[in-house]
């Protein structure tokens, strides 16, 4: 057992309010071990636009807030869905802004696309935490497809089989760091 409360962050990679993603992460908030503590990040529409000119010695300052909540988290929860058969801009906008640190680099992650089809996105995000080099094995990503019929207004989970998934998803995510401590 960790001697201390192990803190997770948690992005999300939509900018709607209430959305199906921020659902599915207060979700696992609610069913994960009172060992965790989720914080979720709601201000990713805040984040200024990557510009590599603005990423010298002194960075923006919502950038620099980021990065940091990325560097003193134990862990990453990252749900997010797909526009266009692709990852959200304001998601690889964030994830751009990390490139040139290594705030992800050893990070236990969990990766979850959760759209009405996800594929292009999923396989987007596994490959940009791959070059950012988070660490997550694959009992830690999903892909929740028809995400909509799934969730309902109240957050609630109404699909049995999406529900066996996430309970699977938060047990695997859970053990990688109850067994490394």
């Amino acid at each position: 057992m960790p001697s201390h409360q192990i803190k997770i962050f948690a992005i999300i990679g939509s900018t709607r309010k209430n959305s199906s993603n921020f659902k599915i992460l207060k979700h696992i908030s609610k069913n994960i071990k009172e060992e965790f503590k989720v914080e979720i990040f709601e201000e990713i529409d805040q984040l200024p636009h990557f510009n590599p000119d603005l990423d010298q010695e002194t960075p923006p300052k919502k950038v620099t807030e980021f990065r940091n909540k990325i560097a003193q988290a134990d862990g990453i929860l990252i749900c997010t869905p797909e526009y266009v058969f692709s990852l959200p801009g304001t998601l690889k906008n964030a994830l751009e802004w990390c490139v040139s640190t290594t705030v992800f680099s050893g990070k236990r992650t969990g990766l979850i696309t959760a759209s009405a089809s996800g594929e292009m996105a999923h396989e987007q995000l596994l490959l940009i935490m791959k070059t950012v080099e988070a660490k997550f094995e694959n009992s830690e990503q999903i892909l929740i497809q028809g995400v909509r019929g799934k969730v309902n207004e109240e957050g609630e989970i109404v699909n049995t089989a999406t529900e066996a998934v996430l309970a699977s998803f938060i047990h695997n995510f859970e053990n990688q760091f109850l067994n490394e401590s």
